[in-house]
């Protein structure tokens, strides 16, 4: 397969492009997943390796955002809950932060290679906008969400919380009220099956969407002749990305705030505080 790199005049694809035809799932935002986890386990063992009570400046970064992090998730999730969870969500949020950075990197997606005759496609793609890794992410987390819940409250103390009775109603009272709490109960259910959905549209939309917004600025000039072409695809989307600086950080925050609270709204009647 004979590889030619191309500077991009098309829009990218909402789908993820595969690098070779005999790999469809080695997409060029797998590849960038790959390059992104070894960047962040490289930074952690940097950071961690030799620890010392005078820390140099990359322990002490890792150090104070490790701290930030675990200051911040335990005011959400309890005392009790954060020495379980605190590894997954602030992995995530690590994970999605450097990813929505790593995006902003010239070359990842405005250099396309050529595979074929007509076939061009980005070499690289931000990770986050592909809708298969945000998926992957939200139901990963899902799955771990009702396992530390089912451990904390137990199957029927579960089912108590979102479709028993409130309130302390008893007699005939609570009986009338017990469709309404059935049908509340299933609306819970509902909702608790589209937070996936939720947590993964968000943050593929909010990524996709700056992609697309700063491929559109670098192409406003690409009709002018050179050098003013070259000097537009430079200055134009050159605003944009403080911009998506800022939404990456913000969009990272939110998945992994939200984590929490769902967290904390499953177990909070364990904590001490979240019983009155």
């Amino acid at each position: 397969m004979e590889l030619t790199y191309l500077l991009a005049a098309e829009s990218p694809t909402v789908t993820a492009n595969p690098l070779f035809p005999s790999i469809p799932w080695f997409t060029n935002s797998v590849l960038v997943t790959i390059i992104v986890t070894v960047l962040v386990v490289i930074w952690a063992r940097r950071s961690t390796a030799k620890m010392t009570l005078m820390p140099d400046r990359i322990q002490n970064l890792f150090e104070a955002l490790v701290e930030t992090l675990y200051i911040t998730f335990e005011g959400i999730v309890g005392k009790h809950m954060i020495p379980k969870v605190f590894p997954l969500i602030a992995t995530q949020f690590i994970f999605i932060l450097t990813a929505n950075w790593f995006g902003l990197i010239p070359g990842v997606g405005t250099i396309w290679i050529r595979t074929g005759t007509d076939v061009i496609q980005p070499l690289l793609r931000p990770a986050n906008a592909d809708l298969n890794m945000t998926l992957g992410m939200a139901l990963f987390f899902m799955a771990w969400w009702l396992l530390w819940t089912i451990q904390e409250v137990g199957v029927i103390g579960f089912l108590k919380e979102n479709f028993a009775p409130k309130g302390g109603l008893k007699g005939a009272l609570r009986l009338v009220l017990l469709p309404l709490f059935l049908f509340v109960g299933v609306i819970e259910m509902i909702s608790i099956a589209i937070r996936p959905v939720s947590l993964s549209f968000r943050l593929f939309g909010n990524m996709y969407a700056g992609e697309t917004l700063l491929h559109t600025m670098s192409n406003l000039g690409a009709s002018l002749p050179w050098p003013l072409n070259w000097l537009c695809s430079i200055l134009f989307p050159l605003p944009f990305y403080f911009l998506e600086l800022l939404v990456g950080l913000l969009q990272a925050f939110v998945f992994a705030m939200l984590c929490a609270v769902y967290i904390k709204l499953s177990t909070q009647h364990e904590e001490g505080e979240g019983a009155h």
